[in-house]
């Protein structure tokens, strides 16, 4: 993580499924650009913990704080303990999210909800919580992680491509409904990015990866800190005329 900037000085994040991946990486960022960081998991506290370690080593501040954002119940915990714990909340990151691929032979009622209800639901209640707190004078700021999923539709992902087309959806209903009180909602779409999930998946070396590296004019796959620093980017002033959009990160793929 890079030294400490005020771009986001004064200002509080929230960043929903932060223990690693591609949360972890835009909790560091958003911390090295001044933020005070929420850093929520659901269950690997010790992997949250580290986070917030690596922030407070480079000079930044942050707290880990456990919810589950798929129960509207730990939702409310969660930001009512971030805001007694600093006074405000001034950007959320729905990162928070599960994949599953399943061709339509296998898909349930199971797969399908446990998608949903952290996908999209989660991401929703959320989204309430952090619009209701916000400073009205102030306004806000809300990033939605999606995925080139959402318009690419590969085989085998029809509920989990279908979470991310609805969070899209969303991020340009939600910039419309909360613009008139200053608050900006915005997807951000990675393409194919090297995490936990990504090893855990079977995906290193697949046929899978080569296909996507072949149609990826940049020629690689996405690191987390790829996607970490245009939150920074989607967190700050400089994307303040910026709302309503989905904005891929996938070295050109499509």
């Amino acid at each position: 993580m890079s030294t400490i900037t005020h771009k986001l000085a004064g200002k509080t994040a929230l960043v929903t499924g932060a223990s690693k991946g591609i949360g972890a990486a835009i909790a560091r960022h958003l911390a090295a650009a001044g933020a005070t960081v929420v850093v929520n998991y659901a269950s690997s506290r010790e992997a949250a913990e580290r986070v917030v370690s690596t922030i407070t080593a480079a000079g930044g501040k942050a707290i880990a704080m456990q919810a589950d954002v798929s129960k509207k119940p730990d939702i409310d915990r969660l930001f009512a303990e971030a805001k007694a714990a600093f006074g405000r909340i001034d950007i959320l990151v729905n990162n928070a999210g599960i994949f599953d691929f399943a061709p339509l032979a296998e898909v349930t009622e199971t797969h399908f909800h446990r998608q949903f209800d952290l996908n999209v639901l989660g991401l929703l209640l959320a989204s309430q919580q952090a619009a209701a707190q916000f400073e009205p004078e102030a306004g806000g700021v809300i990033i939605n992680i999606s995925s080139l999923v959402s318009t690419a539709a590969p085989a085998g992902a029809s509920v989990y491509s279908a979470t991310k087309a609805a969070v899209d959806a969303i991020s340009r209903s939600l910039a419309k409904e909360l613009g008139p009180r200053r608050i900006r909602v915005n997807s951000l779409n990675p393409g194919m990015v090297e995490t936990e999930g990504f090893h855990a998946a079977g995906f290193e070396g697949s046929d899978f990866q080569k296909d996507v590296v072949s149609r990826t004019p940049l020629g690689r796959i996405g690191q987390p800190d790829d996607i970490g620093r245009v939150a920074v980017f989607l967190a700050s002033d400089d994307s303040g005329w910026v709302t309503g959009q989905s904005l891929p990160v996938s070295g050109g793929s499509s």
